[in-house]
C-alpha cells in the first residue's frame, strides 16, 4: 500500500463516526428550480447518485482495510524485529532523527506478527523509522498485517522503490539475499525490475566481496556502470588486497561513502607512466627531433618541417643500422 493510501486510511479512521446500521452517505436532497427545465433536474439527480456511489465505495474500502487490521497503533520499538531479509546497508539517520523529533513520525511502518514469537513483531518496511524511534526512545507508529514471507518481501521492496532511496548496490544486495529463499519472479516483483536488470545486479554482488561493499557503504549516486567498473578492476592480479589496504586507511575512512567509492576506483586504475622527453638540436640550436623515453618504449619524433633531409636520411639508414646492430652481437 502506498503512503497516500496509508495516510487516507488514518484520516478516515480518525474522523469516522461510530458505526450505525447504515453508512454515512451524501444527502439525496435536491433543490429544484421551478423554472428549470426537466433535463437539468435529471442531471442533478444523476450527479448526486454518482456521488453517493463513490462515497459508499470509499466506506466499503475503509471497512475492508479495517477488517484486515490496517489500523495505526503505537508499538514499543524493543518489541519489533527487522525483516528476515536485509534491504539496506547501515547508514546515517541523523536527519531522520531530527525530523521525527521536531515533527513526529508522519508515516507509519508496516509490521506483521512475528512468525515464531507471538509477543513480537517483524518489520516489512520502515527500518530507518524504527531505528530513529529507538534512538529517540519513542513508540513507533505501525500498521499490523498478517503477511506471508512472499508478501512481506514484495511489500518491503515495493515501498523502497516508491521512496527511491535505496542505492543501486543496496538493491543488488537485497536481490542476492532474496534469491536464497525466493524465485526470480518474486524478486522481480519486489524490486520492480526486468530479468536482465536483475541479472546485472546479481552479477555485481557475486564479483565484489560483501566485506568490501560494506566498507564502501551504500554509495548514493553510484550506478550500475560504476559498480561494474569496480568489479572489472578487482578481477586484476593483486587488486583486491590493494583495495582492502586503501579502504582501511585513515584517508578513506574520512570520506563519505560515495567519495570513498570513487577514491578506491581511482586507486585501482592503472597509473600513467612517467616519461622523460628530450629534444635533439643541432649546434645552432635548430630543433631536429623529440625523444620520448618511457619504461616500455623509446619514441623519436623528427620534425619534418625543420629537418626534412634528416628525417629522410634516418628512414633510409634505419634498416642498415639495425643489421649492423644484429651483426655486432
Amino acid at each position: 500500500m502506498s503512503r497516500k493510501n496509508l495516510l487516507n486510511l488514518v484520516q478516515a479512521d480518525a474522523t469516522r463516526p461510530a458505526k450505525t446500521s447504515g453508512r454515512p452517505l451524501l444527502s439525496t436532497t435536491t433543490h429544484s428550480d421551478e423554472s428549470a427545465a426537466d433535463h437539468k433536474l435529471v442531471k442533478q439527480v444523476g450527479t448526486t447518485i454518482r456521488q453517493e456511489k463513490a462515497r459508499q465505495a470509499r466506506a466499503d474500502e475503509i471497512e475492508r482495510q479495517l477488517a484486515e487490521g490496517q489500523v495505526v497503533i503505537d508499538l514499543d520499538p524493543a518489541e519489533v524485529d527487522p525483516s528476515f531479509v536485509q534491504d539496506r546497508l547501515l547508514g546515517d539517520i541523523d536527519g531522520l532523527v531530527v525530523s521525527i523529533r521536531e515533527q513526529g513520525q508522519q508515516v507509519p511502518i508496516l509490521v506483521r506478527p512475528h512468525p515464531s514469537d507471538s509477543a513480537r513483531y517483524q518489520v516489512a518496511f520502515g527500518h530507518r523509522r524504527l531505528r530513529a524511534a529507538q534512538e529517540l526512545g519513542l513508540p513507533v507508529k505501525a500498521i499490523v498485517r498478517q503477511l506471508s514471507d512472499e508478501q512481506l518481501v514484495v511489500a518491503q521492496g515495493q515501498e523502497n522503490n516508491e521512496r527511491q532511496d535505496l542505492t543501486y548496490i543496496e538493491k543488488a544486495l537485497f536481490a542476492d539475499n532474496l534469491q536464497k529463499r525466493f524465485s526470480r519472479d518474486v524478486i522481480m516483483a519486489a524490486l520492480s525490475v526486468y530479468k536482465s536488470d536483475l541479472s546485472y545486479m546479481l552479477s555485481v554482488v557475486v564479483r565484489i566481496p560483501r566485506d568490501l561493499i560494506s566498507v564502501i557503504g551504500p554509495a548514493p549516486g553510484v550506478g550500475r556502470r560504476s559498480w561494474v567498473e569496480l568489479a572489472d578492476l578487482l578481477a586484476k592480479d593483486h587488486a583486491l588486497p590493494q583495495a582492502n589496504d586503501f579502504l582501511a586507511s585513515p584517508e578513506a575512512n574520512a570520506l563519505s561513502s560515495e567519495a570513498r567509492f570513487k577514491a578506491v576506483v581511482n586507486h585501482l586504475k592503472p597509473k600513467s607512466v612517467s616519461s622523460q622527453v628530450d629534444v635533439w638540436a643541432d649546434d645552432d640550436g635548430k630543433r631536429l627531433a623529440k625523444v620520448l623515453n618511457t619504461e616500455g618504449k623509446l619514441e623519436i619524433a623528427i620534425d619534418r618541417k625543420e629537418a626534412p633531409e634528416f628525417a629522410a636520411r634516418v628512414l633510409e639508414t634505419l634498416e642498415q643500422l639495425y643489421r649492423e646492430h644484429r651483426s655486432a652481437k
